[in-house]
Formats: structure tokens, sequence, C-alpha cells
């Protein structure tokens, strides 16, 4: 990482986090001090209602600046939080990391070597790369399973896993897509990686080491309903209505407004 002469952003969606958010800053501030390259973090709390705004606000302010914390008013949903995110992010390389630190910031180089070796544009985390080290429930394991055959048949992704909390892109490949992404909550992952694949992105996978933090996960019925239909919407406006193919008239038209509400 100390080779990397470009900045290196990194957004942390936080939701009811109170008891852990000064942890995980703490955790990926030291993590990238040891690095040695220039970095940033970026917390953004989802309306959480239960102290993590106030107690990311206090532990930014050991880092004098490199790390920032902003809040919504309400929780709108974690694709909203990065799409608010992304309005501060001054790197050229932008890291997505959950804040429970199930994945560890440690692993951030692999992808940084991946992405080199490959001349990638996205590296994310898969949980069923092979070389990936995981420990999560039989039923977590059947429901990624079939999550990656629907997306694959849907959109013929050159990935295995969408939704682990770790990916590493180009800022430039988000400042394309952003403006095109609808979904607020769980899909958010893969309609950012279905527009990087429509608009030419190469993107590919690394081994991560998954160690759950939390007894019980928060995935539920109804996070796996409205993730399935959130995929269902996302096929019908790129294949259907051909929304994404549109986007550019609709981005220059509410662009501006977007980036004045955002900023407040």
């Amino acid at each position: 990482m100390k080779d990397i002469k470009e900045k290196v952003s990194v957004i942390m969606p936080a939701y009811k986090e109170a008891a852990h958010i000064a942890e995980s800053i703490d955790i990926t501030a030291k993590t990238f001090k040891d690095f040695g390259c220039s970095w940033e973090l970026i917390v953004v709390d989802d309306g959480s209602g239960d102290g993590t705004y106030e107690a990311a606000v206090e532990a930014a302010k050991r880092y004098h600046g490199q790390v920032i914390v902003k809040k919504n008013a309400f929780n709108i949903g974690k694709g909203r939080a990065l799409k608010r995110a992304i309005h501060f992010v001054t790197g050229d390389y932008t890291v997505l990391l959950d804040a429970d630190m199930d994945l560890h910031p440690l692993q951030i180089p692999t992808l940084f070597d991946i992405m080199r070796l490959d001349d990638a544009d996205v590296v994310i985390g898969s949980k069923m790369h092979p070389n990936s080290v995981v420990n999560y429930s039989l039923q977590r394991r059947i429901i990624s399973l079939g999550y990656y055959i629907f997306v694959k048949v849907l959109f013929g992704l050159p990935c295995h896993d969408t939704q682990t909390g770790l990916k590493l892109f180009k800022t430039k490949v988000l400042n394309d897509v952003f403006p095109r992404i609808l979904v607020k909550e769980f899909a958010f992952d893969l309609e950012i990686l279905v527009n990087a694949f429509h608009l030419g992105y190469k993107i590919t996978e690394a081994p991560i080491v998954l160690t759950p933090q939390r007894k019980f996960g928060r995935i539920d019925i109804h996070s796996i309903y409205t993730t399935w239909w959130d995929t269902c919407a996302v096929w019908y406006r790129m294949y259907v209505l051909k929304y994404y193919d549109r986007i550019d008239y609709h981005r220059r038209k509410n662009l501006a407004k977007e980036f004045r509400r955002m900023r407040r």
C-alpha cells in the first residue's frame, strides 16, 4: 500500500452501530496509518437514532479531519447513505467497507494487488472465491448460492457474490455509475455492479476472510424479499425500460440540484 501514490477514500455506512462505531473507526484509521498511504474515512449514519452519529463524531475528533461524519435525518437505506457519501470523496480510489468489521480492513491490500494484476476497474470481495475463509451458517450459504444463480441468469455478471461488504473501485467508476442508481436498500450493490459492467468497466473478485461479529445477523425474510424484488426491478429498468441507457439526459438535468441537496 505504501507504493500507492494516490489518495484512498473509505466509505463506511452505519446503522445502529453505537456500541461499535468508535472501535470500527479506530481500527480502520490505524490500519490505514500502518499502510502508509494517503487516506480519508467517510462515515454516514443512516438515521440510526441510537447514538451512532454522536459516537462517530467523538471518535472522528482524534483524526484531525481525516475522518468525516455525516448523518441522514431518517433511515433511508444503505444505498442512499453511500450515494450521499460519494459527494465528499476526494480520493482516486474508493473502498466500500461495512461498519460491523466482519471484514477487517487489513484485507484491502489484496484488492489493490488484484486490481493491478488484472488491470481491473472494480474488485469485489467474494465469499464464494475458492480462497475465501468464511464462517457463516448453512442457511446463509444457501441464500448466497441461490442469489448468485438468480443474478447470473438475469445479468451474466462476471462475479459470484455481489453482496459482500468490501469493495474497491476506481473513483471514476462510482462517479459515472452513482447518478444512475435508484435502489436505496439491499440490492444497491448489485445495481452498481450491473451498471459498471454495462458501461464496460472490468470487474474481478478477491478472496476474503469473513468473521461475523454478531451472534445473529441482520438478514431476515423482509430483507431477502426486498433484495429479490429490487433485483427484478433493476433487470426491468435495464432490459425493458432501457432506463440506464437514457440516464445521461436525466443526469445533466438533475445532477446540479442533487449535488446541492446532498451537500447540506
